[in-house]
């Protein structure tokens, strides 16, 4: 099964007096049921999947509150359900990965914003951007200006978090205006604490329900000619009741600087979830310490738009310089502070990116660097008097510290003589979709090159050595699309690669649906591994259910195949060529590959390439073999190795897997130099070392093990008879 939230659950439930301990997703979704929350959904994807993965196992309980809790095929679908909202006093809140995500649902989101909501709405999204993120960098921010929504940015401290989000209701309600909320990375995970409130039933919930539709209102849709009156209303009615309740709840934080500092006619404008970091970098020139009393007037920006005119300009009024501190490009919010000083005849100078790195995270450092630039502009030439006079802060000790970082990481590189070797990321041990990249490898000796469309998931994996496969990653799902364009000019056919959650997410209506109606003549591989699993291995209509599950552990044999959704719904929408192959199988998806690119067959051919995700299947086998050990019964294990004294040490197994558990160790010939393969500890006794030997015709250097706990007696007394044989038969 999924990972257990058994104890994440169990702190939703905390109420008034009680205190919360954890990390900040899962407060953001204590906040959500504190608000009154009447249905929630989303799609999940790194940083945000606690908060749906939480609820989705959390239904008994949210059941008990009234609370609908849906897992939705994509940010599409999940958006679309926000528009409950639109009539009916529910709030309701969705989440998903950004940007990628707020790509998908922009559709909906548009045309949400249009006629705008009455029930509070809470979009969250994770702002996956720095250097830590996974997808394209890009910013949630533009989505926010152009369809009008409010874009919530808290301060990384719990507390915030969560009154933010109590908030972002309010202020949806009150401006009828969408709100999302944005959580990077570093705060999805900050840890931290606060004072829980009790869990708030919505006034109408599946436990009391709405008794009549609402009536008819054509305002109410996105539809011409009303949306021109909405695009009025915009900015007549809901920008400024936003200003007045983010002004009214001060929603945004001025810190003042200590009294008598010196520097409290400078100012920093930072957005909210930047603001931990800069009172780190600040930390470094002595301008700040560790509990955020600082000699700089700071405005924490917890919402980033719409921005107050009249707090930036009063902020910014009689300050001889202020930085905006502004994460990612282009520069949204400068921009719009600059045309509001210009508009108030406000000449404060303002400075922002031409101090600060124009993309990227931004770290302490990088912040740090940025802050020495604006310090030594607006101090040191007004105050007359050297850096290391100063009493307050020195520029020269963080001017050395910045040095010191680069002149170490040069030395590093200098002692090193060579760069250090990649280490790319790499498919779990024993995944399923290995197997199928190097039976590719091996069909492509037959076929020749092929282009490949690859897709977002595990199998992107594929893109780093040993395979090196992919020639475009344009969507969740559309690798079967993207290759629409390439096909028809290539001599070859064209193979796509996407995965059973991107087939549900998005591949089966913008790659099949289009492929078959357009006659194309295609090859489509699908991992059927039964989860969605690169975002945490979450269930889909796929999956097979708990009878399936267990019948297929006491076998423990992989449950890919007891599903068959995917096939019958190919079947049903018109494939005629589609052939199902376990993926441990080299031999056999080698033929079937080079097949599938040979065959005199035109139009799509579909390869569904089954085997379980390795780390659910070991999740529901290692606990049912800890019972069978524990009552004493027979238990067998398989365990692969290589025989050193067969080995050649030409490595092609290595090439051609990329296993993390087959490597290298020395030559115990010492008359010969070339290390051997090795598998190591981690092993999970999958097989494909040995399948992909004798679909490769390598040496036949591997063994196969049976390890056997609480043998029977027959079984010891043979496995007694074999050592006295092997003992006998080695040499003196």
């Amino acid at each position: 099964m999924e990972v257990s939230f058994t104890q994440e659950i169990k702190s939703l439930a905390l109420g008034a007096g009680d205190t919360f301990h954890g990390e900040g997703i899962l407060a953001i979704t204590k906040a959500l049921l504190q608000s009154g929350v009447a249905y929630v959904g989303g799609y999940q994807g790194a940083p945000v999947s606690h908060l749906l993965d939480v609820m989705v196992q959390a239904k008994p309980y949210m059941q008990a509150l009234g609370v609908h809790v849906e897992a939705c095929s994509n940010e599409a679908s999940a958006a679309a359900m926000l528009g409950a909202s639109i009539h009916y006093p529910l709030r309701g809140a969705v989440t998903w990965k950004s940007i990628v995500g707020t790509n998908v649902a922009a559709d909906a989101l548009s045309n949400l914003s249009s006629p705008g909501v009455k029930g509070g709405v809470l979009i969250v999204v994770g702002e996956d951007y720095g250097e830590g993120a996974s997808v394209i960098q890009e910013r949630t921010h533009a989505y926010a200006l152009k369809s009008t929504m409010c874009l919530l940015d808290p301060r990384p401290d719990l507390q915030c978090m969560v009154d933010m989000v109590e908030h972002g209701f309010r202020l949806s309600e009150a401006s009828n205006m969408p709100c999302i909320l944005e959580l990077r990375i570093r705060a999805c995970h900050v840890r931290g604490s606060f004072e829980c409130r009790d869990n708030q039933r919505s006034a109408y919930s599946t436990q009391n329900l709405i008794a009549e539709p609402a009536g008819f209102d054509y305002m109410s849709l996105a539809h011409p000619p009303v949306t021109f009156r909405h695009e009025k209303l915009k900015g007549e009615e809901r920008l400024p009741a936003a200003r007045r309740y983010i002004l009214d709840e001060a929603l945004n934080e001025l810190m003042p600087a200590v009294p008598d500092s010196q520097h409290a006619d400078l100012g920093i404008i930072v957005q909210g979830g930047l603001y931990n970091t800069l009172i780190r970098a600040l930390q470094q020139f002595g301008l700040a310490d560790a509990f955020g009393q600082t000699q700089v007037p700071i405005l924490v920006l917890n919402v980033t738009y719409p921005l107050v005119p009249k707090q930036l300009g009063d902020f910014c009024l009689g300050k001889r310089a202020v930085l905006m501190v502004e994460e990612g490009q282009p520069e949204y919010i400068e921009q719009e502070l600059a045309t509001l000083l210009r508009r108030a005849d406000i000449q404060t100078p303002l400075h922002g990116k031409d101090m600060l790195a124009q993309a990227g995270e931004y770290t302490a450092e990088v912040m740090a660097s940025g802050l020495l630039r604006f310090i030594e502009h607006t101090i040191q030439p007004t105050r007359g008097h050297s850096a290391q006079s100063s009493s307050e802060f020195s520029l020269a000790g963080v001017a050395s510290w910045l040095s010191g970082n680069q002149a170490r990481r040069s030395a590093v590189a200098q002692a090193l003589l060579t760069p250090l070797p990649a280490r790319p990321p790499s498919m779990c041990i024993g995944c399923p979709e290995r197997p199928v990249f190097s039976a590719l490898k091996l069909a492509q000796q037959d076929v020749g090159n092929v282009h490949i469309s690859g897709d977002i998931g595990c199998h992107a994996l594929a893109t780093f050595e040993p395979f090196s496969f992919g020639h475009s990653i344009l969507g969740y799902g559309m690798s079967l699309a993207s290759r629409a364009g390439v096909s028809p000019m290539m001599n070859r056919r064209v193979l796509s690669v996407m995965g059973d959650g991107g087939f549900w997410h998005n591949g089966l209506l913008t790659g099949v649906q289009s492929a078959l109606f357009n006659g194309d003549d295609a090859v489509l591989l699908i991992f059927k591994n039964g989860y969605t699993s690169a975002t945490g291995t979450q269930e889909i209509i796929s999956t097979p259910d708990e009878a399936g599950k267990q019948m297929s552990a006491d076998k423990q044999q992989s449950l890919a195949h007891l599903n068959q959704t995917i096939e019958n719904t190919l079947n049903g929408l018109g494939v005629k060529w589609l052939r199902s192959v376990n993926t441990y199988e080299v031999q056999k998806m080698r033929s079937t590959l080079t097949e599938a690119f040979t065959t005199p067959f035109n139009g799509l051919k579909v390869i569904v390439a089954e085997g379980e995700c390795q780390l659910e299947r070991q999740r529901r086998i290692k606990p049912w073999l800890a019972s069978l050990l524990r009552k004493g019964e027979r238990v067998v294990r398989v365990k692969y190795g290589v025989d050193e004294d067969v080995c050649n040490g030409d490595h092609a197994c290595i090439r051609l897997s990329g296993c993390p558990t087959l490597t290298l160790k020395d030559n115990p010939d010492p008359l010969k130099v070339d290390p051997v393969a090795t598998v190591i500890d981690g092993c999970v006794g999958c097989g494909l070392c040995g399948s992909n030997a004798h679909a490769a015709t390598l040496c036949p250097s591997f063994y196969r093990a049976e390890i056997i706990q609480n043998a029977k007696w027959h079984e010891r007394l043979l496995a007694s008879a074999r050592s006295v044989l092997v003992n006998a038969m080695r040499p003196a």
